[in-house]
């Protein structure tokens, strides 16, 4: 029955109000016309013609009531008062009065629904007198009428500040979308300025890694230049020293230029000299010191490494500690390198809770003060990926399954020279 009803209730909602209360309207002087015919008249005046004029002045307004609800309250009641007091059924023409003044409680202030309550208990409690047999006849008329027209204020009533507050739960929603596609644009724009800032710290520390070079080729052109006729050997020497760093320049230049984009006054540190690899063995001890239980490890055979992939590596591991540090609190850590022949894996992993976080914002408001500062300005994960990304590796974060938290970060190693040297499987530095 429900699946019945529910899709003509849809389709009704759907139609103009005025349709709708338009045949309210007619359905109501109808049906009072009707009533007015069939009902016995030994008590009442024979219906006629002007009953059935009144009885459309009462009824037929009813399709403005939402227009006009006031006018068509005091229009209505009139007219059946007229038609009670010319003696005609004193039942009939009753409802359209009290529909109008509902009309006028969910759509007009208070003081315009007591003075409509006024009229229709008035009209109801002469109506209701009339009938004949009733015993003090006035005050149980009386009584009656304040029962009905109260009910129906009071509907009326609850329909408009329902109406009032479900307009003003859609003010707020909306106001609340506006919010949050504000609150939207600016994390994005925060976002960006982290990846902005991320990139010029990534270009400082190539460009210290191109000067380093470029001081290599001058010195080794002008070691060329002065020995070129007398010690060829040399000189050839020289040359292979410039062909090769030149290259290496040339390929950090290229990777700078893909991400030097705007420009820059902060000139700050720009010539500090990165830490790399070699010191991660200090960096683990300072995290030791923090709180952390760290172990590192090496595995495979060391590769030299380029400067700014140097950097690199020793920048997630740091950010990595530092998360863990912050995030994890006095929990154990696991560092390890990885050299394969053609890449290299850095492995940063823990086994602490994240109390409210997730790991995915680093800030560095509460670091302690032993710890090697970050410049991940509160995007650790933005910058490390931007670094990845910058080597042509791969990185993947997340919580683990057993616990904690994992970092790894994969870079490509192809074309890169040995040092010959075989580390150990164990670990290399411990607390």
């Amino acid at each position: 029955m429900r699946s019945r009803i529910a899709p003509v209730l849809r389709r009704l909602s759907g139609l103009d109000p005025l349709v709708v209360d338009g045949g309210v309207a007619l359905g109501m002087a109808v049906g009072s016309w009707v009533w007015t015919v069939w009902e016995p008249q030994q008590a009442w005046r024979p219906a006629d013609f002007t009953a059935l004029v009144l009885t459309a002045v009462v009824n037929l307004p009813l399709a403005l009531r939402r227009r006009a609800p006031s006018t068509v309250l005091a229009v209505s009641t009139a007219a059946a008062t007229v038609f009670h007091v010319l003696g005609y059924h004193s039942v009939t023409n009753n409802m359209g009065p009290l529909l109008a003044l509902y009309s006028v409680a969910v759509r007009r202030p208070w003081h315009h629904t007591a003075a409509g309550a006024v009229l229709v208990t008035m009209e109801w409690t002469h109506a209701i007198a009339q009938a004949p047999g009733v015993p003090q006849a006035m005050l149980s008329a009386l009584g009656q009428s304040l029962m009905v027209v109260g009910v129906v204020v009071a509907i009326g009533t609850s329909a408009r500040l329902l109406a009032q507050r479900t307009e003003q739960l859609a003010t707020r929603t909306a106001e609340l979308a506006v919010l949050a596609d504000r609150l939207h644009r600016q994390q994005a724009a925060v976002a960006e300025r982290a990846v902005m800032h991320e990139r010029l710290q990534i270009a400082r520390e190539l460009h210290d890694v191109v000067a380093n070079y470029m001081s290599i080729i001058a010195v080794q052109a002008g070691l060329g230049r002065y020995v070129a006729r007398s010690d060829p050997p040399t000189s050839q020497q020289a040359l292979d020293v410039i062909a090769d760093t030149s290259h290496q320049a040339l390929t950090e230049m290229r990777r700078l230029l893909s991400i030097l984009r705007v420009e820059t006054r902060d000139e700050e540190d720009l010539y500090a000299v990165p830490p790399g690899v070699r010191r991660l063995h200090w960096l683990v001890e300072r995290m030791n010191r923090a709180g952390l239980t760290i172990e590192f490890t090496v595995h495979g055979t060391v590769r030299d490494l380029p400067p700014g992939l140097d950097l690199c590596v020793y920048r997630i591991v740091q950010e990595s500690l530092t998360n863990t540090l912050k995030h994890a609190g006095r929990a154990r850590a696991e560092v390890s390198l990885t050299y394969a022949p053609a890449e290299l894996t850095v492995r940063v992993r823990d086994d602490g809770v994240r109390v409210g976080t997730e790991g995915v914002h680093v800030s560095t408001e509460g670091v302690p003060a032993s710890l090697p500062p970050t410049d991940s300005g509160g995007h650790g994960l933005i910058g490390m990926a931007e670094r990845v990304r910058l080597y042509e590796g791969s990185i993947t974060t997340g919580p683990r399954p057993q616990g904690g938290y994992e970092v790894i970060a994969v870079f490509p190693l192809a074309g890169l020279p040995r040092l010959g040297q075989q580390a150990d499987a164990g670990p290399s530095g411990a607390a």
